[in-house]
């Protein structure tokens, strides 16, 4: 696999031991040499930096708020628009696997991990602030940053129904590596959606966005 010079010059940093941003990108279809462990670590180092980053430009911000804007920010939906914005999909090492939302989500945080263990903590901050910068910059402290969830919950309280009731359909992988599919079903109007994340909560996430479209419509 050759330097992905192109995806470096976006993150602001140029590896040292360039073979960890290799893993990062590999998912783990492709061989045991995946980026799952680095994954695990990204989604630490990126939840810090973006609190880090948050608690500096809104000093006044309370606790809840700064919360529902972090939640915002690292959700998977999220994460994979910055992945497409900086082209991540094209150095992706996987085979026989389409590249969803959950997939670019979870090589973003990997290359978060293999920065982290290449520069440290201040070079993984640095390129966050980089690729999210747009995002940081929109915010809008005042607005309510409800996730999907949320947002059907009230829809569904401000129509006076049953509020809907989440049903886990199958769990696959092994238990450090598990994939969720999750159902969300309001009852009373007869609708169900589907969605699916590499944890519970990311499904059921996924799960209320697609009711919330279901809804619109």
């Amino acid at each position: 696999m050759s330097r992905p010079a192109a995806l470096e010059k976006r993150l602001g940093h140029r590896f040292a031991a360039v073979e960890l941003l290799q893993q990062a990108l590999t998912h783990r279809s492709y061989g045991p040499e995946n980026n799952e462990r680095l994954e695990f670590l990204g989604d630490g180092v990126l939840g810090c930096a973006v609190a880090d980053e948050l608690y500096a430009r809104f000093p006044q911000l309370s606790e809840g708020k700064l919360t529902r804007l972090r939640a915002s920010l690292v959700r998977e939906e999220t994460l994979a628009e910055v992945a497409e914005h900086i082209g991540l999909a094209q150095h992706l090492r996987l085979a026989k696997v389409d590249v969803q939302p959950s997939v670019l989500a979870d090589a973003l945080e990997a290359v978060f991990g293999a920065l982290f263990l290449d520069g440290g903590y201040e070079a993984a901050r640095t390129a966050i602030r980089e690729v999210f910068g747009p995002l940081f910059d929109r915010l809008d402290p005042d607005a309510a940053a409800k996730d999907a969830k949320t947002r059907l919950q009230e829809l569904v309280q401000g129509k006076q129904r049953q509020l809907p009731q989440y049903r886990v359909v199958s769990v696959q992988g092994a238990a450090h590596r598990q994939s969720f599919e999750v159902e969300c079903a309001v009852t009373e109007l007869g609708l169900k959606a589907i969605g699916s994340g590499t944890s519970r909560q990311r499904a059921e996430q996924q799960a209320a966005m697609a009711m919330l479209e279901k809804l619109a419509k």
